[in-house]
């Protein structure tokens, strides 16, 4: 990447503010929070600071609704696993560097131990050429 994407942080591209499920709160509450909010991802915390883990739309279909679940009875907490988050003064190299190992889209951006946004692929394929945008998807996108 040239260095003007090296330069810029996840702070000047990501969507500042997150709005956080708590994690005692039940899916069917997350999914319709998502769709208040016009969002597929909440970040989920456990007292409405600390970070626990975050929760896709995906998740509430694969992980409960398909696995024979009930979303009103299963808590956003039950799954939470594997947070994975990125600072606000990281590089966009390094937020793209966490999608692609962990194949993920979407991370929550912290800054002194507090969710402050988030960050997805297209605020970050926003300012990506477009080299290093196709070789983006083409990480996120492959099979593991």
């Amino acid at each position: 990447m040239g260095t003007a994407q090296s330069a810029t942080t996840v702070k000047d591209v990501m969507h500042p503010g997150a709005r956080c499920i708590e994690a005692h709160e039940t899916l069917d509450r997350a999914a319709q929070l998502m769709r208040e909010l016009g969002v597929g991802a909440l970040p989920i915390s456990d007292d409405g600071r600390r970070l626990r883990g975050i929760i896709t739309d995906r998740d509430i279909v694969v992980g409960c609704i398909a696995a024979g679940r009930d979303p009103a009875n299963t808590r956003a907490g039950d799954l939470a696993a594997g947070l994975v988050w990125v600072g606000s003064d990281a590089t966009i190299d390094e937020a793209l560097a966490k999608m692609e190992e962990h194949q993920i889209r979407r991370l929550p951006v912290l800054e002194d131990d507090q969710i402050i946004g988030m960050i997805s692929e297209a605020d970050l394929a926003r300012h990506l050429p477009p080299d290093k945008l196709a070789e983006l998807v083409s990480r996120i996108y492959a099979p593991s």
